[in-house]
Formats: C-alpha cells, structure tokens, sequence
C-alpha cells in the first residue's frame, strides 16, 4: 500500500479512537445490557413456573411492542427469519413462486423465501438508503412481468411473482412510499423486513405500517433483545389471528384435546424470552437516543477524513441507527480488508457488509437484475461498533456533532 493509503488507514482508526471509550475494549459491533428488571422479570416467570410458550409476558410484550409501533396486532415467535417465514407464509407464498428481493440484506431474508419452497428474485439497492431502489426496479420489472392467471408472472420462469420484501438495511428507512406504489401497480403483497428498524420511522410513523406484514427480530445483536425471538406485525386482525395460531402447530384450544387443523409451525416465543422483552422494551427510547448520540458522534470524528463518508439516515426518516456504518470512496475488496484488519487490530470490531446474497452457493441460480449499486456498496461499507453504552464514553461528549 503506497502512503496515501496508509495514512487514509491511520486516519480511519485514529477518527474512531477519537470516539470509542478510552482504555477498554475489544469494542464489539453491539452488545446487549441487562438491568435488575430483566433479571426479576426472568426471575418471575421461574418461580411461576411459565417459561415455555404460554404465560403473561407473551401478551405483554405483544402489547408493548403494538402500541410502540403503531401496528395493532403483534405475534411474538421465536427469532427474526421465523417471523419473515411466517409472514411470507401467511401472505400466500408458495412453492414454485419467485419473492422479490434486495440482494444486499443478511442471509435470513432468502432463507425465509426458500423456506416457503419459492425462489428468491433479486433487485438491486438504492444508494441512498441501501434498501431496494425503487425506481430502478420498476423500470426493470416493467419489461419483466406479464399477467397470469393467479396474478403477476415472470415472462421467463412463468412463475407468479408472489412478494416484494423491502429490508431496512442497518435501521435506516427504505423507500416505502415508492415500494407501496409499486407493489400495488403488480398486485402484490408489500412484506416489511424490519428485523433492524425497530425504533426507526419513516415520514413520521414507525417501519411496520406499511406492508402487509412485517417481521422484527431480538437476537441478541439488536436493539432490543429477548435472547432469541422475533415477532410479526400486521394491521390485518384476520392474518394477525392465522400467524398465531399457525405459530402455536395450528393447535385448536381446548381444555385437554389435541387436535391441529393444519401443518403449523413450532414457532412460539417462549414467556421467558418475552419476560427479557417486557424489561428491554422500557429502555428502547433511551437506546434510541444514545444510539442517536453516538451517530452523531462518529459523523462528527470522521469529517475531515478524505473519501470516506458516514451512513446518515435517509431524508424524511428518523433512524434507529442500529449499525453504524462508514463508505470508503473508490475502495476496492483488498483496501476495505486493509482497514477491517488495522481496525481489528486496535480492539475495534469493525465488519464488512455482507456477502451480497446472489453470490451465495445455493442462491447463485436465481433470478436478477443488474446489480452495480448493490455490488459497490459491498466493497465500500464497513459497520463500526454500535452498541448504545458507548455513547456513554467522555469522548462521545467532546466531539461536537
């Protein structure tokens, strides 16, 4: 590497020391905290004896997470990709249907696709927000789609094209308003992959609201943690009602009989889970601000540093800002390595996006269109510590945003 570029390097790790906690690491890429109330909440559900997939904290959370979002109907399962299955499900995906997708998101938006024994069909992304560029998928599916008999098909496959899953890529927004239109011009299902947004709005309302369908996750990475869990949102009562009883194995209560109407699925989060929720959920505003806060900060540190840009949330929308992230201009695969490894070895866990999901083995057969934006991105972002106790540190204080 000429000195340019090294000094470019040094001056990536040096902006981020600038703003991560003195004397500590190494800084993870999000870390969950506990607090007592989670610990008594966990506590309560063992002395009760309701740990498993019934008990009071599921219809609490479910409520918490209702009236956080605006949605009206909450089912809580058990992780993110079971929720976006569960919810393609409920929409009408079936086998042999092709679900439009971005091709930059995490593996688990495809997963659930297969799951449902359909083919991903990949879109490319929007510079601006990262989510699928709206615009350009029009214009591509324009020429793409012809009608069928049970809905829009593609001209080449004939397979129905049965969804459109828009993904909030690191908390920010995606393009609703023009994703909603287009969905309506094709005469399918918006789902809304919202695993990272919880806490984000778009326009003023909270991501959820506008798909049919909505999945969110609480692995332990996200903004709010259950441990494992996911939960699926949908202003619909009718589907509300068939995600919870397909989650529960389409089991038909009863006082004692076992009897199941239809090939559910095991997907109930458990109330020891919910319990963790319930506790998260009251601290998910304070997440937000500080979260907020250290954006802010790294927005501020990374300024003067030539070529290299950090993430900001799209227009119109207040972002969660669940992952930070910074563009390295130009960059190609070896030089974002270069400053993954320089930032590994000062303690900051930094990563690279991830690998763009047409390029994976078992989806490198499906469907697509050109991917030049999506394809950039990959080589120029790299995520930086994100968890919301690092706005804590004295040095996000001193960097004036």
């Amino acid at each position: 590497m000429n000195d340019t570029g090294q000094a470019k390097v040094d001056q990536i790790v040096a902006s981020l020391q600038r703003v991560l906690p003195p004397n500590r690491g190494p800084y993870a890429l999000h870390e969950p905290r506990f607090t007592d109330l989670e610990k008594h909440n966990v506590i309560q559900c063992i002395d009760e004896g309701w740990v498993s997939s019934a008990g009071r904290f599921i219809e609490q959370f479910e409520a918490n997470l209702a009236q956080y979002t605006g949605v009206r109907h909450a089912v809580a399962v058990v992780n993110g990709t079971a929720a976006l299955h569960l919810a393609l499900h409920v929409a009408g995906v079936s086998a042999g249907d092709e679900v439009l997708i971005p091709s930059l998101s995490f593996v688990a938006t495809a997963n659930a696709v297969h799951y449902c024994g359909a083919i991903p069909h990949f879109l490319d992304s929007s510079p601006s927000d990262f989510g699928i560029d709206a615009a350009g998928a029009r214009e591509y599916l324009r020429n793409l789609i012809v009608p069928g008999l049970y809905g829009p098909k593609n001209r080449h496959t004939g397979r129905r094209i049965a969804a459109l899953v828009a993904v909030h890529i690191f908390g920010h927004p995606c393009q609703l308003d023009e994703l909603s239109e287009l969905c309506a011009e094709l005469g399918i299902p918006l789902i809304e992959d919202a695993a990272e947004s919880l806490g984000s709005s778009y326009k003023g309302r909270h991501t959820g609201n506008h798909g049919l369908l909505t999945a969110l996750s609480f692995n332990g990475n996200k903004i709010v943690t259950t441990g494992g869990g996911g939960a699926v949102l949908t202003g619909n009562e009718l589907l509300a009602r068939k995600a919870r009883h397909l989650a529960t194995t389409a089991k038909i209560p009863h006082q004692w009989a076992y009897f199941h109407d239809e090939a559910g699925f095991n997907y109930r989060l458990p109330n020891l889970n919910a319990a963790l929720g319930c506790a998260q959920m009251t601290r998910l505003s304070g997440f937000v601000a500080d979260k907020r806060k250290l954006a802010g900060a790294y927005r501020a540190a990374l300024a003067g540093v030539d070529g290299v840009r950090f993430i900001e949330e799209p227009a119109n929308c207040t972002s969660n800002y669940w992952l930070n992230a910074l563009s390295i201009e130009g960059a190609d695969a070896a030089f974002r390595d270069r400053v993954l490894a320089a930032l590994h070895q000062s303690n900051i866990m930094a990563r690279p996006l991830w690998t763009l999901l047409h390029r994976l083995p078992m989806y490198s057969n499906c469907p697509r269109m050109a991917l030049d934006c999506a394809a950039g991105l990959e080589l120029s972002l790299v995520n930086l510590p994100s968890s919301p106790f690092l706005a804590n540190s004295p040095n996000v204080g001193a960097t004036k945003a």
